[in-house]
Formats: C-alpha cells, sequence, structure tokens
C-alpha cells in the first residue's frame, strides 16, 4: 500500500528551510554539529524505504570539513549527486558497470557548493549514467518519491529530490540535462531552477560535448533558498556575459506577458493529461488575478521533431559512456552489465549515427528561432513540467525495452529539454495537486540571462499561493 516517507519531527531542524537552519547556525541556537547529528537521525529514519542515498560521509560532515566558514550557508548538511566527485570518494554514475577510481579532487561545482557553506552528508542515487527520468536501478534498487512510495520522484536528480522533500536535508545539488532538476522538482512539490547556460560552473569536461546541455543546480523547498544560493554562488564564480544576479529577495514589481502553448491533440508530443491540464488553467488563473497578461500561442517548434534530436544526443552520450569509458570514467565499462535501457540507446545511436551532424545543428541552432518567436515578443512561457501526472514504480523501469522507455520519456517529459538546447533559464514551481493529491509542477522559462526575473516572479507566486509540504500534510 502507498504511503508518504518523511523525516520531519520535532527536532532541532522542524521544518525549517536552508536559511532558517543558517539563521540558527550564526545566532549560535544549534553548533553544525548538532544539525548534522539531527540530520544523520532522519537519514536513518527514511533512508531504509525511500533509498535515496549511495554513500554517507558522516564523519566529515561532523567537522563540517571544507565548508567554508564564511559562507551564508555554513553548517546546512546537504547531499551531492553521484555523478559529481567528492575527493576521496568514488563516483558511480548510478552504475556498477565499471570499477571506479577514487577522486583525487572535488568536481568544481562541489567547491562551489563548499564555497557557499553547505555541509556534505555524502551523496545521492540517480539512475544508470542520468540517462533515465526515474531511479529504478537495477544495482542500487528503487528511489521512491516521499509524497507517495509507489510513485518515482522523477529523474534523474531522484535521490536529491527525495532528500530535500522528505526533510532529510534542506537543500541537495541536482543538474539537468533534459530537466533532470526541473522533473524531481514537479514530482516532489519543490523549487528547481536550470539556470542560464554558463550562470554556474558546469560539468567537468562539459567544454569537450558537441553542445552542452547540462546544467548544474539545486533543489530546495523554498524560493528564498534558491534565490540565496545562487546569490552566494555569484561570489565564486561570476560570469561576465551574463546580467548579474545578486541577491534576489523581493517579488516582481511590473506586470509581465506570458505565453502558454496550446495543447495538442491528445497522444500528439506536447499534449498533457487532465490533472495536468487543469493545473496549468489554475496557475494562468493566477497570473491573471496578479495582473500578468497571459496569451496563447502555438508551439514555435515540433515537439516530436526535436525529441527525436534530443534522444539520438542522448543516444550518443550512452554510446560514448559504454564504448569510451576507459577515456571518460578512467575504467572500462562491462557491456554484459549494462542496464538494457543504456544498452539500447547507444545502439540507437549507432543505428542513426549519420543523423548525429543533423541532431547537434538542430540542437544548436533552435535559439535564434525560439528567441524571435517568443521572447522577442513575451516576457515568460508558461508551459508543464512534464505531460502527464506523476507515474508509478516500473512505468519507466530500465527492464523495459529501450524503445518502450524512449516512447514513454517521450510523452512524460517532452517540455523541459527545450531550454537545455537554447540556454535559456527555467524554473519548476510546485502549482497544485494532481487528482491523487501528488505534487504537480508547472515550468516558467525567461530568456537568455533573465534569472533574476523568474526568482522576482516565483517570490510572488509564492506569496500569494504557498504550497504545501509533507510536514503540512
Amino acid at each position: 500500500m502507498s504511503k508518504s516517507i518523511h523525516a520531519f519531527q520535532d527536532d532541532i531542524l522542524g521544518n525549517l528551510d536552508a536559511t532558517g537552519i543558517a539563521e540558527s547556525i550564526r545566532s549560535k541556537q544549534v553548533s553544525t554539529k548538532e544539525v548534522v547529528e539531527a540530520t544523520i537521525a532522519r537519514i536513518e529514519k527514511v533512508n531504509p524505504v525511500m533509498n535515496a542515498v549511495v554513500l554517507n560521509t558522516f564523519e566529515e560532515a561532523l567537522n563540517a570539513k571544507g565548508s567554508n566558514k564564511n559562507g551564508f550557508f555554513y553548517g546546512v548538511p546537504t547531499y551531492i549527486k553521484d555523478n559529481d566527485h567528492i575527493k576521496g570518494y568514488p563516483t558511480q554514475l548510478g552504475t556498477k558497470t565499471f570499477k571506479t577510481q577514487i577522486a583525487d579532487n572535488n568536481g568544481k561545482f562541489v567547491d562551489l557548493m563548499l564555497s557557499t557553506g553547505l555541509n556534505i552528508m555524502g551523496k545521492s542515487t540517480m539512475p544508470e549514467f542520468g540517462l533515465n527520468c526515474s531511479t529504478e536501478n537495477l544495482k542500487y534498487g528503487i528511489t521512491r518519491n516521499p509524497w507517495s512510495s509507489d510513485h518515482t520522484p522523477g529523474g534523474s536528480s531522484s535521490g536529491s529530490g527525495a532528500l530535500v522533500a522528505s526533510g532529510v536535508v534542506a537543500i541537495a545539488q541536482a543538474n539537468d540535462g533534459a530537466g533532470s532538476t526541473r522533473i524531481p522538482a514537479a514530482c516532489c512539490g519543490l523549487v528547481g531552477l536550470k539556470p542560464s547556460r554558463d550562470r554556474l560552473t558546469n560539468f567537468d569536461g562539459s567544454e569537450f560535448m558537441p553542445v552542452n546541455i547540462g546544467y548544474q543546480g539545486v533543489l530546495t523547498r523554498s524560493v528564498r533558498d534558491t534565490a540565496a544560493f545562487y546569490a552566494e554562488a555569484e561570489k565564486f564564480y561570476k560570469n561576465p556575459k551574463l546580467p548579474a544576479m545578486g541577491l534576489v529577495k523581493d517579488p516582481l514589481k511590473r506586470r509581465l506577458k506570458v505565453a502558454i502553448m496550446e495543447n495538442p491533440a491528445a497522444g500528439q508530443a506536447g499534449s498533457v493529461d487532465e490533472d495536468t491540464y487543469r493545473v496549468m488553467m489554475e496557475t494562468v488563473a493566477l497570473l491573471d488575478s496578479l495582473g500578468h497578461e497571459v496569451e496563447q500561442i502555438k508551439i514555435p517548434v515540433d515537439m516530436g521533431e526535436m525529441m527525436k534530436h534530443y534522444l539520438n544526443y542522448y543516444g550518443f552520450l550512452a554510446f560514448m559512456m559504454t564504448r569510451f569509458g576507459k577515456l571518460i570514467v578512467k575504467a572500462p565499462v562491462n557491456l554484459s552489465e549494462v542496464e538494457p535501457f543504456t544498452y539500447g540507446l547507444a545502439n540507437l545511436f549507432k543505428k542513426n549515427i549519420f543523423d548525429f551532424p543533423t541532431s547537434v545543428n538542430t540542437l544548436k541552432n533552435i535559439v535564434p528561432e525560439l528567441e524571435k518567436q517568443i521572447f522577442d515578443q513575451f516576457d515568460i512561457l508558461l508551459t508543464p513540467v512534464t505531460s502527464i501526472r506523476t507515474p508509478e514504480i516500473g512505468y519507466l523501469s530500465p527492464l523495459l525495452s529501450s524503445k518502450e522507455i524512449l516512447k514513454r520519456s517521450s510523452f512524460y517529459a517532452p517540455f523541459p529539454g527545450m531550454q537545455n538546447a537554447t540556454g535559456a533559464p527555467a524554473l519548476a514551481l510546485p502549482m497544485g495537486r494532481d487528482s491523487r493529491g501528488l505534487p504537480l509542477g508547472m515550468q516558467f522559462s525567461a530568456a537568455l540571462g533573465q534569472d533574476a526575473l523568474l526568482l522576482e516572479l516565483a517570490f510572488e507566486i509564492e506569496a500569494a499561493q504557498p504550497w504545501k509540504h509533507l510536514f503540512e500534510e
């Protein structure tokens, strides 16, 4: 029987967000050690069922090893997704198909997180190589949604989403190649910003990719936590080519022009189910009540065509990981241990290899088309994060044929990849519930560099329609 899984309780963490925990530490109401001990107790309470943790680094966390004492979030516990490096620990990428080497250094983004004062508790779960939208790992097991144990927390930042929503930690690393921050945010009732391209430090090695579709970020329960993180991150790394963000802390003052896409016929790419359409219309009504101008437009790109090129690019990533693992992860990948989905995705690339230049060109050149058709006329584009409500465990099982998973994935999450290709920022917010009571997220995107605008709008929305968390259920 499905049930919720959460760690919120009457301890020193209570229902505090990351900003609240940081304030308690700064004011010496609690010590960093006490906060870590309370977090450990929460992990031990829920993780046996939730299965969101790959490894723990409790000894280092008890001493806040590596955390910047002058950072805003000093002492606040966090988890790193298992596709980034923590010095002295393995990085397994959600698979056991190779024997990893111990990391000699932190990943660049891990150093950024430590610079904000965050205290690393360990690593969170993900699907094999981060290629699926759900973690139902054949080696590490299934990661479950805290709102309902029968459902996925989304992916590929599955463990991070589950840990934040369940109250184990208030902030955790996520990263996003086609919605992997925003999808868990939508499934778990969280705030998830995919920033503008090059807003934050990128994945190690991303400069060698034909198209950089990967973005680092975090998942939180409050807009103020996300805003504070980006303000602190800017102290560590500031891209001079993008407008500075600073600390966004106030709701939006000016009124915006918002575009929403028309709903295609059922069965077509981009069509949404009844629950999702209802929440989207409720979001439109809220924006209208706040004085924003909302207009429906035709989808400016062929969603099915875009998904075809996106999946071909993901096939390329699977092919490179499985065939050239010795170069990428410094260890040979045992093909006999690779999950059927990963293997099938790599074979899809082999089958369509001569189409790959076209796919790369399409992903690279989608920017001018979207900029011209949308953001020259509108401030915000509103879409759902996913086209259907959160699926049950098994809907995206890696044991299914790769053809079936690709079909389901294309139907499930056709929207988020567009911003990965364009580089534009996109923010997932929990805007409602489906008919089962599970969170449902909407995506707000803006022109390249307009991350602060999204956070200002998010503050306004959060104040007008606060979302409930598990501790309030």
